[in-house]
């Protein structure tokens, strides 16, 4: 029952959040904020992330194309491999484990050192300013940064071609790009809006019904990560049904 209750509270939690996203007032101010602490800060991360992901994965593929003679298909295997899945799922769960954990320990610290209630009783809307904020500057940098993490993971696919066969920068990205069409690359990044709302709302939560003091600041920030990550995975099996009941020919 206590399981019920909170996954009731959470759904509650995120629909007035998807119901304020697009109510004024706006806090541009606190948003643009939002989106340099939460995107900017962690396109470096992504950035090597997906620099690393792309040697491995074409290395692997290369491993696996071999025995069939079809090396030439490696560049457009791993650029369709990135866009459709690889890349927005890595994001959303490296961005899950620091954006994730950072909101629900910010949160959860304020919640605990009553600054929350300080704001309410200045007559400040805390949820718009802590919580629409965050959740709408997730809802700009998921997309951005998925994008980071795909153009990166292609370009160290390249760096293994190049340092294994030789492969021009010109030929590689010609391969690569042969079979890719936006009906690849619009879908599988916008479902990475549905991530970024997952992400900043759960994290959100946990640390606005924080109790138990710095303790408690702790648990939110570690459940923050795995409840996130966890959501993340089964909405993604969702999503990739609707996406090819949606969009057939992908």
């Amino acid at each position: 029952m206590s399981f019920l209750a909170d996954a009731g509270d959470l759904s509650l939690f995120a629909f007035r959040a998807a119901r304020e996203l697009v109510t004024p007032p706006f806090e541009f101010n606190e948003t643009l904020r939002q989106l340099q602490e939460l995107g900017l800060r962690s396109a470096p991360l992504i950035a090597v992330s997906g620099l690393a992901v792309g040697v491995v994965m074409s290395l692997h593929t290369r491993a696996s194309l071999e025995r069939f003679g079809a090396e030439s298909m490696i560049p457009a295997g791993l650029a369709i491999a990135l866009i459709r899945e690889t890349g927005p799922l890595t994001a959303a769960l490296l961005l899950s484990g620091r954006i994730g954990a950072g909101i629900g320990a910010e949160l959860g610290a304020m919640r605990v050192t009553e600054q929350i209630d300080a704001l309410e009783a200045s007559a400040v809307d805390a949820f718009r300013y802590l919580v629409v904020t965050r959740v709408l500057a997730c809802l700009i940098a998921l997309p951005i940064l998925t994008t980071i993490m795909n153009f990166t993971g292609i370009f160290g696919g390249f760096l293994a071609e190049t340092m294994t066969t030789g492969m021009s920068l010109e030929l590689y990205f010609r391969r690569a790009f042969v079979l890719i069409d936006m009906s690849d690359y619009v879908p599988a990044t916008l479902k990475t809006l549905v991530f970024g709302f997952i992400i900043a709302t759960v994290s959100s939560y946990l640390g606005f019904t924080t109790s138990s003091g710095t303790e408690g600041v702790g648990r939110a920030s570690t459940r923050s990560v795995v409840l996130s990550s966890i959501l993340i995975i089964v909405s993604n099996v969702i999503l990739v049904r609707l996406i090819f009941f949606a969009f057939p020919e992908v």
